[in-house]
């Protein structure tokens, strides 16, 4: 019962961030200025390539250290099923990103908001997958996964939520005129593909034990993915493209911290 606790608040914790982000839209009349905005992504970014890496590469490769030199290899091939995934998903879902005219993916009659919501849900799925896989591994006897690690990454996904889900909320009710209660609603709502994906993968851990390994890295390139193609190039695209890189520094040191001391 108290394994069961632990995991149920572990997955609950990073759509408790985005929740949290969303609500900024009660505090603050207006958007997020441009240099707090890309501050935010970077953040964001450096979280999601320190968690890559501290929380998932490497414990995959750690899984895998029968293989000898060839340890890397279930890490590689997960790897770049992550990238191929996202790159699936980027192309078959129809989503809008903030501050962009034209919608990406196939041609659709949702309206704009419904497209921005589901352009963050993108950004979540590979982070839903993260938290399930970690806590997954931490039910798997041998796994080398702790549940202070388990709760290191979700944590750092959380802190990152937060910009997140403000950076969806404030602009629905700023730009579009939306009310401050289905703004909020929407920004919330981005974050629901966390904890379902996450109990998902929980709940199949008996038989995800053989490849979890490729699973851990598969999250790996998914939250990867999302950075290389759009948090990155969103902070620094016009003015004040330095602060992503602050943000970024942060945020991948603070994640860096987070793993290294809990996990």
């Amino acid at each position: 019962m108290e394994n069961i606790g632990n995991i149920i608040l572990g997955i609950m914790i990073p759509f408790v961030g985005t929740t949290l982000g969303a609500a900024c839209v009660y505090f603050m009349k207006k958007g997020i200025r441009q240099n707090v905005e890309k501050g935010l992504l970077g953040f964001a970014s450096g979280v999601m390539v320190a968690a890559s890496v501290w929380s998932l590469l490497i414990p995959s490769m750690n899984l895998s250290a029968d293989l000898g030199r060839l340890a890397f290899l279930p890490a590689v091939t997960g790897f770049f099923c992550g990238i191929l995934f996202l790159l699936f998903l980027d192309g078959h879902v129809p989503h809008l990103h903030i501050g962009c005219d034209e919608p990406e993916g196939p041609s659709c009659t949702l309206k704009k908001n419904t497209m921005l919501v589901l352009a963050v849900t993108l950004h979540n799925i590979p982070e839903g997958m993260a938290v399930g896989v970690m806590f997954a591994g931490l039910l798997t006897a041998n796994s080398g996964i702790t549940l202070a690690g388990a709760f290191a990454l979700s944590v750092g996904i959380a802190i990152q939520n937060f910009p997140e889900g403000a950076i969806i909320s404030l602009p629905l009710r700023s730009e579009s005129g939306m009310s401050r209660k289905k703004a909020f609603a929407m920004g919330t709502l981005s974050g629901i593909v966390e904890p379902i994906g996450a109990l998902a993968t929980i709940a199949a851990y008996r038989y995800l034990e053989p490849v979890l390994p490729v699973l851990l890295a598969l999250a790996a390139g998914a939250m990867i993915y999302v950075v290389v193609e759009e948090l990155i190039p969103e902070s620094a695209q016009g003015s004040h493209s330095d602060m992503g890189t602050i943000g970024f520094a942060v945020g991948f040191v603070l994640m860096m911290i987070l793993d290294v001391a809990l996990g």
